[in-house]
């Protein structure tokens, strides 16, 4: 039997390229470490930052559409990325830090039974930074040019919040389909772990009764989790069909192969392949600097540079 070792990636609804670009790099101090498009509609960029080389994890990524909407909050929905700093000295750091970039944020605070600050970006996507107390995921790298030092620098993805009616349906999924570990439960809320007392597979799932969410700016679109090689991808493929789960089948992202399934509230699942990574067009010196495209878009260049905004 396969297991989950953590999430791989989060997606997201951007409205401004730049915005978003100076947020992630200048405040939050990540590394810009693919400017890509969005393959499925390569009229939008699709931007990604992790750390050093974007391992999974780590990566936070974008998808740039110029005429969304407001974010309309409502259940059914991803609602909140938590992400890990070292220490409870880098929430003061890090509350300075907002305090002068005009971040709003809750100052210190707890969640999910850890010491927390809880923040928005500047489109309303809603985060947290979470003391990891000695957890990190193995391969996160330092990124040595962020302008945040190393002992506060963002170690990669905490505690994913998905918001439901049906909680019990998803603790389903998440225990019986994906081998995740229920770690507590009450009538409104229950965590899960995909390796039990390891926060870099966590999700905290909240029952929420009410209207669905419509995603707009600052939305998420899906979470993805990890697996370590097409093998394992396929024998998740099967679980999903088994499940009674729509299965994309697997799809060839290049950085990485993938599939996607729906489960009975509507949230979008990935399950995503660790390799062969961002490094596989790139030198690590220069990842992300330039805009980067799967071979089979290569011969559209031209006419994709032509329909997107230079980012600076």
């Amino acid at each position: 039997m396969y297991t989950i070792p953590g999430h791989h990636h989060i997606s997201m609804v951007t409205k401004n390229a730049n915005e978003n670009n100076r947020f992630y790099r200048e405040v939050l101090g990540l590394r810009r470490v693919k400017m890509t498009v969005n393959q499925d509609d390569p009229s939008m960029y699709h931007l990604f930052y992790g750390d050093k080389t974007g391992s999974p994890g780590t990566e936070l990524t974008f998808f740039e559409i110029p005429m969304v909407g407001h974010t309309h909050r409502g259940t059914n929905a991803i609602t909140r990325i938590g992400l890990l700093v070292p220490s409870e000295e880098s929430l003061h750091y890090w509350e300075e830090r907002f305090d002068k970039n005009n971040v709003l944020h809750s100052g210190i605070t707890t969640y999910a039974n850890r010491t927390a600050m809880k923040f928005e970006d500047p489109e309303g996507l809603q985060m947290v930074l979470l003391v990891a107390d000695g957890e990190k995921i193995d391969h996160w790298e330092t990124w040595e040019k962020s302008d945040v030092p190393a002992k506060h620098q963002v170690q990669g993805m905490g505690s994913v919040e998905i918001t439901v009616r049906r909680l019990d349906k998803l603790a389903s999924t998440l225990t019986d389909m994906l081998d995740y570990t229920e770690v507590s439960r009450n009538e409104r809320e229950a965590i899960f772990q995909s390796v039990p007392g390891q926060v870099f597979g966590e999700i905290v799932v909240k029952y929420l009764e009410g209207p669905s969410e419509r995603p707009g700016r600052g939305s998420i679109h899906h979470l993805a989790i990890r697996v370590k090689n097409e093998e394992e991808l396929r024998f998740w493929d099967e679980q999903v069909k088994e499940r009674g789960f729509h299965s994309s089948g697997i799809v060839d992202r290049f950085y990485f192969k993938s599939l996607y399934f729906r489960e009975s509230n509507g949230i979008l699942f990935e399950i995503a392949t660790d390799g062969p990574g961002f490094t596989v067009d790139g030198d690590v010196e220069h990842l992300g600097e330039k805009l980067d495209l799967p071979p089979f878009l290569e011969e559209r260049r031209t006419e994709i540079k032509a329909k997107l905004t230079p980012i600076e």
